[in-house]
């Protein structure tokens, strides 16, 4: 069985922290186990250090090839560092061949090797990332894309067997390495799904061919002559949760499907009865005003998490864990520190779990928004 390590440290010194991460890598390191796979996941705070942790890292494993990414927060196991100096590592030998890094401008276009599903980092101010995303997912065997974008609030570096300021990067997985991935939404449908039936950019202009500012005041339960601060906070606190018909079905009423994009809105035209909403809309798309909600976040965590664990128990067992949430999850948005890595490595049991909290995530081709993204590493068939 392939071996899966993982090791996490934080200190207001980046080499007190690496230090501790060497330490226990070794500890657990098998004179049988040659790590050739390594994700690194910093948080902001040692985004000046980057340069020089990851020459460390190559010095010590020369080997090992690195990928991972700089975030606001980033957790392993059960503990979560964030808004606070921290790193984790997480190492697997897994076949030679059997998987490859890319980066930008030109991202698995080298021949030669089949791609089956690819990791992602990326920054999101990324030119065309939407259309980027989808290209990349066209050029795997499934489709599937799993992942996050920076969160950094200085540097968005990427980490591709070096230091990258911006961009796309990652690495791709072959047949011999079979993943398992979920997505679970932290926000929940407050009225119904309505069609999209006039759009021009992110103006959203008319819903069921009903102006969109009429529509949102009535799933909000407001009055139209609601004053302007009092609506402006409204819709400050209300998201758009959008969907391609055909492409998004909920498992249960009042629930998201995983195919859903939230979007904030951004403005609204009061006269005219506009929105604005943060993406490029287009009429022929469903929508679904909603909020976050951290108790129908919980919940729909715990069932991926159980979901992912029986079918990869029935796979031949769970070798290493990789969740990546929203930065708008982290904090105190589970009620307590470290609640939504808790409930993770809890659901999994005693697996290797890393991670960070994202600008947004990735799954398939889709860029999400207060969501998690689980996957895991099976043992190949």
């Amino acid at each position: 069985m392939s071996k899966f390590i993982q090791a996490h440290a934080g200190d207001a010194n980046w080499q007190i922290a690496l230090g501790s991460c060497w330490a226990q890598v070794r500890h657990q390191l098998q004179e049988a186990s040659k790590p050739s796979l390594g994700w690194c996941y910093l948080t902001d705070h040692y985004t000046a250090a980057a340069g020089n942790i990851m020459d460390a890292l190559r010095e010590r494993m020369p080997e090992v090839h690195w990928v991972g990414t700089v975030g606001v927060g980033v957790a392993a196991e059960a503990t979560e560092y964030f808004d606070a100096p921290g790193m984790v590592l997480m190492l697997a030998d897994l076949p030679e061949g059997s998987f490859r890094l890319f980066s930008s401008p030109s991202p698995l276009d080298a021949g030669g090797f089949e791609a089956f599903t690819a990791l992602v980092h990326a920054d999101g101010a990324s030119p065309d990332l939407p259309d980027q995303l989808k290209a990349l997912s066209e050029k795997t065997t499934t489709g599937y894309l799993f992942g996050g974008l920076s969160s950094a609030r200085n540097q968005p570096l990427l980490f591709a067997d070096e230091v990258l300021l911006g961009g796309v990067s990652g690495v791709a997985f072959g047949p011999e390495v079979p993943v398992l991935s979920r997505v679970t939404q932290g926000c929940q449908p407050i009225g119904p799904q309505r069609t999209i039936t006039r759009a021009e950019g992110n103006y959203l202009v008319s819903l069921d061919d009903h102006r969109a500012l009429d529509c949102v005041l009535e799933d909000l339960g407001l009055g139209e002559e609601i004053p302007d601060p009092e609506l402006r906070h409204a819709l400050a606190q209300t998201l758009a949760g959008l969907s391609t018909p055909g492409e998004d079905v909920s498992a249960k009423p009042g629930r998201f499907g995983a195919n859903t994009e939230v979007r904030h809105l951004l403005g609204v035209g009061r006269t005219a009865g506009v929105l604005v909403v943060a993406e490029q809309i287009k009429a022929g798309m469903q929508l679904a005003f909603c909020t976050r909600n951290a108790e129908a976040a919980r919940s729909d965590l715990l069932r991926i998490v159980s979901e992912v664990r029986i079918q990869a128990e029935a796979a031949g067992g769970i070798r290493g864990a990789l969740y990546i949430s929203c930065s708008g999850r982290g904090g105190p948005h589970f009620g307590k520190a470290n609640a939504e890595f808790q409930m993770v490595s809890a659901g999994l049991g005693p697996v290797p779990l890393v991670g960070f909290f994202a600008g947004g995530e990735i799954a398939r081709h889709h860029l999400y928004g207060y969501t998690g993204v689980l996957t895991v590493f099976t043992e190949a068939a």
